[in-house]
């Protein structure tokens, strides 16, 4: 990068245009040496060196002044143990649910090792076609899987996860093993700790088989191995960032995954890859170990086969950890499975609905529930405008890649690429990111009054609800509704401030009452 140099009235004046500033050429004379000594202090301020995980000392918080958050104990109430289906060949059992699985693995029906060597099998196999892995675990996970299985002998079970085996996105730092956040400059780095959502599965007794792909610095489905294919049609993307966690799941090669969400990278490839995604409230999981993008905005949520599948993960990951300052608040997660959902009040973005004209039998399926549904309009509020805060934080998170020259390693280099954001946010003034964070916080007012009438809102894939919840930190679920031939598409469920059990309730009362998330992707059927 060029060095700085002295500015002068004409270049001051240039600047100053860009951002819609006219000044008297006094008052830019007297701003001269002001910038000129800010250059220096910039120019020293580089020379520090800052970790990749040192966060800022400056927070978000979604929450407003009198907000009642969830009190009291846990209370923890899944499905009830059903009848399972008969199967013959382990690999038969690659679609199951979490839920289900997790009952053989309890009931001693089949071993954490067998299961775990089926789905490392399917990872081989299917990977290549989807490019859905950048490092296969197999050594860690048949040790995992062989101590899952020692502790059930010895009468020792950790609960529902116990032997499952997961896959994670390549932006969870695991020890021994590379984390790469998909991108071409970092393809060969290590970090020597476990991301604190690692060290919390270990504890559940999953087993983690696969670090995943994810577009390159959490962007789309491009990684330096190229681009992730959904399961559906493999000449199309996943989308991305969540792109090999999507994939993943979706082709049965994990019983579930790990993915994180900024800006819709567990919503959209979730959608792509007709499965079930959780964006939880920003702060209910603790992003220690994991890459940062967006210090306000970064989520880590499951993306799973079902509802309650993203329930029993989130139970397990989340939390306040004592080093992730976001996850600050010991806010209970209570999950009823059997609560009744005919109070509940749900809003639904009815014209967003007709103007996409794609969801017809999934609002069918959801009036069958008997929830109350209302229509209803989100509050106008410019909200796109505050994502300038994304990309300045972005911009300063890979600083030292931009000034290095190391941000052209990467493979996209369209003007909607990392790259040009990276060096375009160098011009977004303190000012207006200050300005940008304070008409958030009015959004946030302005949404969580909205909310307040709803149990759960409803919307299509594509909604502003999507852009709007990221920025206010509201949680939110997809969950496929039809696989037309373009692709599957979703609808998304958002729920009030850490109110997540509600929130998966009332989209579990729509998987109950339809069969879409029970779809597999042709070509990566299990054996009969």
């Amino acid at each position: 990068m060029a060095a700085e140099t002295n500015p002068t009235r004409d270049t001051l004046k240039q600047s100053l245009a860009l951002l819609g500033l006219e000044f008297k050429d006094e008052q830019l004379d007297m701003m001269l040496p002001s910038i000129t000594r800010q250059l220096a202090s910039y120019a020293n301020l580089r020379k520090i060196e800052i970790p990749f995980d040192t966060d800022p000392a400056i927070s978000f918080s979604p929450l407003l002044p009198g907000l009642q958050l969830p009190e009291g104990k846990a209370v923890f109430q899944p499905s009830r143990s059903t009848k399972l289906p008969i199967w013959k060949d382990i690999e038969e059992l690659a679609f199951w649910p979490a839920t289900h699985l997790g009952q053989l693995i309890r009931t001693k029906k089949i071993t954490s090792t067998d299961l775990t060597k089926m789905y490392l099998g399917r990872l081989k196999k299917h990977s290549p076609v989807l490019n859905c892995t950048i490092t296969l675990t197999e050594d860690l996970a048949l040790e995992q899987a062989k101590a899952a299985d020692a502790d059930l002998r010895r009468g020792k079970y950790r609960g529902p996860l116990h032997g499952l085996p997961y896959g994670a996105k390549d932006l969870f730092s695991v020890k021994g093993y590379k984390t790469t956040w998909g991108a071409e400059p970092y393809k060969d780095q290590t970090i020597d700790y476990n991301a604190t959502v690692i060290d919390r599965l270990t504890s559940a007794g999953a087993v983690l088989c696969a670090k995943l792909s994810m577009g390159a610095l959490a962007m789309g489905g491009l990684w330096f191995g190229g681009m992730t294919k959904t399961p559906w049609n493999v000449e199309q993307t996943s989308s991305g960032s969540s792109a090999g966690s999507a994939a993943a799941t979706a082709a049965g090669l994990v019983a579930f995954s790990l993915g994180t969400e900024t800006l819709g990278s567990i919503v959209t490839p979730s959608t792509r890859c007709g499965v079930t995604g959780l964006r939880p409230t920003f702060g209910r999981v603790p992003r220690y170990g994991a890459m940062a993008l967006s210090w306000t905005m970064d989520k880590i949520g499951p993306i799973c086969r079902s509802v309650e599948d993203c329930m029993l993960v989130l139970r397990a990951i989340g939390g306040p950890d004592g080093k992730d300052l976001a996850a600050r608040y010991p806010v209970p997660l209570h999950w009823q499975a059997s609560m009744p959902v005919s109070k509940l009040k749900i809003g639904v973005l009815r014209e967003e609905f007709n103007r996409q004209n794609r969801h017809n039998e999934a609002l069918a399926v959801l009036a069958k529930t008997g929830m109350q549904l209302i229509d209803t309009k989100l509050p106008e509020f410019p909200a796109r405008e505050l994502v300038l805060m994304l990309n300045a934080e972005a911009g300063a998170a890979f600083d030292d890649l931009t000034r290095s020259g190391g941000v052209e390693q990467l493979n996209g280099q369209k003007a909607d690429d990392w790259p040009n954001s990276f060096r375009t946010s160098r011009l977004t003034p303190a000012v207006e990111y200050i300005r940008a964070a304070r008409a958030r916080t009015l959004l946030m007012r302005k949404f969580q009054g909205y909310m307040s009438g709803f149990d759960a809102l409803v919307s299509p894939n594509g909604s502003m609800s999507l852009t709007t919840t990221n920025l206010t930190g509201q949680p939110q679920l997809v969950v496929p509704c039809g696989f037309p031939t373009s692709g599957p598409i979703s609808i998304l469920f958002t729920g009030n401030l850490f109110e997540e059990g509600k929130l998966a309730r009332v989209a579990k009362a729509f998987q109950d009452a339809s069969d879409w998330h029970t779809r597999r992707p042709p070509g990566f059927e299990a054996k009969a």
